[in-house]
């Protein structure tokens, strides 16, 4: 963290106890407020005005930083200065009404039904037994079964724990068929398991013991997942993971943990049309947000349309 500033260091210290921030997000927060820092060296951060906030977007627009980081910047400023403003009790807030160029909103990638079958039953068809393989298994039919984020899913845990100062941002209830996760803004949701996903899970508890190390952390004995070493297991290995699936699988797209999520989404909607139910299920807070799925779904309409309708076929 810079030692010049800690004010950002307290923030960012804040972010992590209060808000239990990722690691991930944290360095991508401080590189952010590094970014403002180095457009104003000789500016405390309490003497940074409105003017200088819109200038700062504007030259990193003029040195073609895209809108979708100019707007991630900005978030991390306001982030920062509306507990900043609190803290010191400044009289203004000088990200207040600044704006971004508009960031084009792109639909979210998702596989088809048929694509997301052919992908979950390649796992099922490999003829390695191994716990690894099990544990893949797992976390893929998890993934479309229940939407979860990456983040949620590498928190569940086998069921409720609390140690010390660990407790449980998510676990699992077989016995009721459903998981509890902690998204979000701290928002708790009850999602349901699909029975594909409780066999696979099942299955890969069988052999989770294989992977329990004696150096396995205390906060990490009653992970659902856990990595090769014994620990959690990490984001990264899951998105290594699924993107060796999505090539044995021959699926011509780039496969991530956010594509079921996205398939999960975009399937639910088809089948069921009720845009409320999956805003739940997906966490949310806005239903703009989960809106975007319905452009996704007209597309999905637009090419049965244009497939079946005998007048819709161009001419060849």
């Amino acid at each position: 963290m810079d030692t010049m500033h800690p004010e950002i260091q307290q923030w960012l210290a804040f972010l992590r106890a209060e808000k239990r921030y990722s690691n991930h997000t944290l360095s991508a927060y401080q590189r952010d407020m590094a970014q403002l820092i180095s457009l104003y060296p000789d500016s405390k951060l309490a003497n940074i005005t409105n003017p200088q906030i819109r200038s700062a977007v504007a030259r990193l627009h003029s040195q073609d930083y895209s809108p979708r980081s100019l707007s991630r910047l900005l978030s991390t400023w306001r982030s920062f200065y509306k507990w900043f403003c609190i803290r010191e009790q400044l009289a203004i807030n000088p990200t207040l009404d600044v704006k971004t160029p508009k960031v084009p909103r792109s639909l979210p990638k998702a596989l088809s039904a048929d694509q997301t079958k052919t992908l979950l039953d390649t796992g099922l068809n490999l003829t390695d037994n191994s716990a690894i393989a099990a544990r893949d298994q797992a976390i893929f039919e998890l993934f479309y079964s229940s939407g979860l984020r990456l983040s949620e899913l590498v928190n569940v845990d086998i069921q409720f724990h609390r140690v010390d100062k660990y407790e449980s941002q998510g676990w699992l209830n077989l016995a009721e068929r459903e998981i509890t996760v902690i998204g979000k803004g701290k928002k708790t949701r009850l999602l349901p398991l699909g029975e594909k996903a409780i066999q696979a899970i099942e299955f890969w508890l069988s052999k989770r013991h294989l992977l329990l190390k004696p150096s396995t952390p205390v906060e990490d004995e009653y992970a659902l997942f856990l990595g090769e070493r014994g620990a959690r297991i990490s984001p990264r290995v899951i998105q290594l993971q699924l993107k060796k699936l999505g090539i044995k699988s021959n699926i011509p797209a780039n496969i991530h943990p956010h594509v079921l999520r996205h398939s999960f989404a975009s399937h639910i909607l088809q089948s069921s049309q009720d845009l409320r139910a999956v805003q739940e299920l997906l966490g949310h807070a806005n239903i703009a947000t989960t809106q975007i799925y319905t452009k996704l779904d007209f597309q999905h309409l637009a090419q049965v349309y244009d497939q079946a309708h005998p007048r819709a076929k161009k001419k060849k």
